[in-house]
């Protein structure tokens, strides 16, 4: 009895020794594998992604006309898409006639210029040649334009008797058959200094000569020459140096007119700058308005008696040689 019980102890020392033998072997076998993977790892490693190279470099224009003063931004390509480096450098072969500034090309004399970007890396180039002319000769104010058979100021009024400095410039507005300019900015000034907006209705059949703004030599047009000056062309919805409008006219012989809004009603809030423009003509369309020549972004003409503007809003005036 004492014997068996001996030998069954025995047996199972044996079999637990043998297990924890096992769990120790496979211990083993789990760290020469990793011994194994890290060796492999030293003997191969992973190498890092090479950079990508430039390739080439191209320029979205190769030749440009500017006039002096103007501005055209030139946009490169680097090649291929993925290059790491895609820093470039610009310059001109001659910038007394045009410079560039990160693609900017400015327009400074007459000439002709080359404008080259290099890539940093490679220092691969494309080219854009630039012909600058210079600024068309602006016509004198007191000669006009000739449209018709009826010669046009090539600028609105400004202070009574006088032209705006440029064709796009807004000038002052007036009410009908008044000769005080109204401002064309806030805060709201008359050309005598006041700021008191006037809701009196005139009495005159037709703009008073006394208080036509007009420069000398020069007149308010009547309701007819502003219809036959829509009758010899309307141009589309433009911009000429930021100012929106359109030009009126053909071929050489046109004119701009301004989008530079007006003072309404009898308030005189300034209304839709840069978005409508209306012209006074000397014909009363009715004992409170008087007609005119509009222009906005989808339409421009003359009015007919039942939408003509009232005569206290503030218009702008373009003249007519007498």
């Amino acid at each position: 009895m004492i014997v068996t019980k001996i030998s069954f102890i025995f047996a199972a020392l044996l079999t637990k020794i043998n297990f924890m033998k096992k769990i120790y072997f496979f211990k083993l076998m789990a760290v020469a594998i990793s011994l194994i993977i890290v060796t492999m790892s030293c003997d191969d490693p992973i190498k890092p992604q090479e950079d990508v190279r430039v390739t080439g470099v191209t320029l979205d224009k190769n030749n440009i006309s500017l006039v002096v003063g103007n501005t055209e931004t030139l946009k490169e390509t680097v090649l291929p898409g993925d290059a790491k480096n895609k820093a470039v450098t610009w310059t001109s072969s001659n910038s007394t006639i045009a410079t560039v500034v990160n693609g900017t090309v400015t327009a400074v004399k007459e000439g002709t210029a080359t404008i080259t970007v290099t890539t940093t890396d490679g220092g691969y180039k494309a080219t854009c040649t630039v012909t600058v002319t210079k600024k068309p000769d602006e016509p004198d104010p007191n000669e006009g334009v000739v449209i018709a058979g009826v010669t046009w100021a090539t600028r609105n009024v400004d202070m009574p008797g006088t032209f705006a400095a440029k064709p796009e410039d807004a000038g002052m507005f007036y009410q009908w058959s008044r000769k005080i300019g109204w401002s064309s900015i806030d805060p709201m000034i008359n050309s005598d200094g006041g700021n008191t907006w006037s809701d009196f209705y005139p009495n005159d059949p037709t703009w008073a000569t006394a208080n036509d703004p007009c420069p000398q030599g020069w007149r308010v047009p009547t309701h007819e020459e502003q219809k036959s000056l829509v009758n010899s062309g309307i141009g589309e919805w433009t911009t000429l140096n930021g100012v929106n409008g359109r030009f009126f006219g053909s071929g050489n012989n046109k004119v701009f007119l301004p989008a530079a809004g007006f003072r309404g009603g009898s308030s005189g809030n300034l209304v839709a700058q840069n978005n409508y423009g209306s012209y006074w003509s000397n014909t009363r369309a009715n004992t409170a308005a008087a007609y005119d020549l509009y222009l906005n972004i989808g339409a421009a003409g003359t009015t007919t008696s039942d939408v003509a503007p009232s005569t206290i809003d503030g218009l702008s005036v373009r003249c007519v040689k007498q």
